[in-house]
């Protein structure tokens, strides 16, 4: 089951995420209630967010993205019943570092920080599927 727990992290942390993303829309909403069709396409609505509401958007955007590969690797791992303290450790990391990335985001949204927190979360579960192919192919 520890595994799990890592993936709830995330699904967690998406939460909030939705719950930033709506609350920083919802004023604009009550403004313009019964004039909302100007946001019926992203791209028209766009570039009438402030910058600071993109980043929420990008940011609420890229979690469903590449984590669900992580949601995927986790429940695999799981079920094939390979799970061991690194995973775990590994599956921790992905999770407090895209945690970190999504703060880095939606606040300075400094690209060469958030560039390094971004490949290092990806080089942890890059690990994990290459311990699970390792073991897979008798390695």
């Amino acid at each position: 089951m520890d595994i799990l727990y890592p993936m709830f992290g995330m699904i967690g942390l998406s939460a909030v995420m939705i719950v930033v993303l709506n609350a920083s829309r919802i004023p604009g909403i009550v403004r313009g209630w019964g004039n909302l069709q100007m946001a019926k396409h992203s791209d028209e609505l766009w570039p009438r967010l402030s910058q600071g509401k993109r980043y929420i958007t990008d940011n609420h955007n890229h979690l469903f993205e590449q984590p669900t590969l992580f949601y995927a690797l986790v429940v695999y791992l799981y079920l094939a019943q390979h799970v061991d303290s690194t995973h775990v450790i590994l599956a921790w990391l992905y999770v407090i570092l895209r945690s970190l990335h999504s703060l880095i985001q939606t606040t300075t949204n400094n690209v060469s920080i958030r560039a390094v927190v971004f490949i290092l979360s990806g080089f942890c579960m890059v690990l994990m599927i290459a311990r699970e192919a390792l073991l897979l192919f008798n390695f």
